[in-house]
């Protein structure tokens, strides 16, 4: 395995072909999509641990996502067992997976704790959200939480990103998968940041194209801005199997394969 440098274009390439795959098998991946986040979800009905294992899940769920987009990718049928690939591997690399998925938790668990460290919330029983709108307090402390919580969370976010794919197509131990990971997102930053800008750009036109409907009905904003903006969000996470691909090469110069 060996790390692929791209050009700065590569990103908008990665948007556009995560838009595209959808578009062959839209109700396939969407379902794939809402499966994943009802079992998720799903987890939080359990005492204490819930909300861990529904963390834990996300690395397992993000290489399913992948390996589904693998699929349609060939305009091929997704099936939900897909959902299951990093079950679905020598006993090793399942272990090295539900490693990740538990330092995954961790580190969302350790963010969340740092947060509420450094933020103060204000007492906000009793108040409604027009209340709470107009405390000043309230409002400061929100965007204090968004904002360090975002600028905490990059590092992990680009430490996670190629890692669940790193530990099931490549073998790669957890700890090795997070270092690898995070070399490869800083080292084609530029890329991601272009695939950051054409999402961001993407978000933009949703929003004036439901305003413009907004204008039409007003209850059209609702519609066309929801449907819209979970349609993107599918596409987005088909996206990712796209920024693993070319980032990463085998020994051959080869794109990753299934070794099952």
């Amino acid at each position: 395995m060996k790390l692929n440098i791209v050009p700065a274009r590569t990103g908008i390439q990665w948007a556009r072909l995560g838009l595209q795959t959808f578009m062959k098998q839209p109700l396939a991946l969407a379902a794939l999509v809402f499966m994943y986040s009802t079992i998720a979800v799903a987890m939080l009905v359990i005492p204490v641990v819930g909300p861990f294992i529904m963390m834990a899940l996300v690395p397992m769920g993000t290489l399913g996502l992948m390996a589904a987009t693998k699929v349609a990718e060939t305009s091929s049928f997704p099936m939900p067992h897909v959902l299951l690939t990093a079950f679905r591997a020598s006993r090793e690399r399942v272990r090295a997976m539900i490693v990740l998925g538990a330092l995954y938790a961790v580190a969302i668990v350790v963010i969340s704790l740092i947060v509420h460290a450094l933020v103060d919330v204000p007492d906000v029983a009793g108040k409604d959200a027009i209340e709470l709108a107009q405390m000043p307090e309230f409002v400061q402390a929100m965007f204090a939480t968004m904002l360090w919580t975002a600028v905490l969370y990059l590092p992990v976010s680009l430490a996670f990103w190629h890692a669940p794919a790193l530990v099931h197509w490549h073998g790669i131990p957890p700890i090795k998968s997070l270092f690898f990971s995070f070399v490869a997102c800083m080292r084609n930053a530029a890329a991601f940041t272009m695939y950051g800008l054409a999402w961001m750009g993407i978000a933009l036109v949703i929003v004036a194209a439901s305003s413009l409907a907004g204008l039409i009905t007003p209850w059209l904003f609702g519609v066309v801005f929801g449907a819209a903006t979970t349609l993107a969000s599918i596409a987005f996470y088909i996206s990712i199997w796209f920024t693993f691909r070319d980032s990463f090469l085998d020994a051959e110069g080869n794109t990753p394969g299934d070794p099952l």
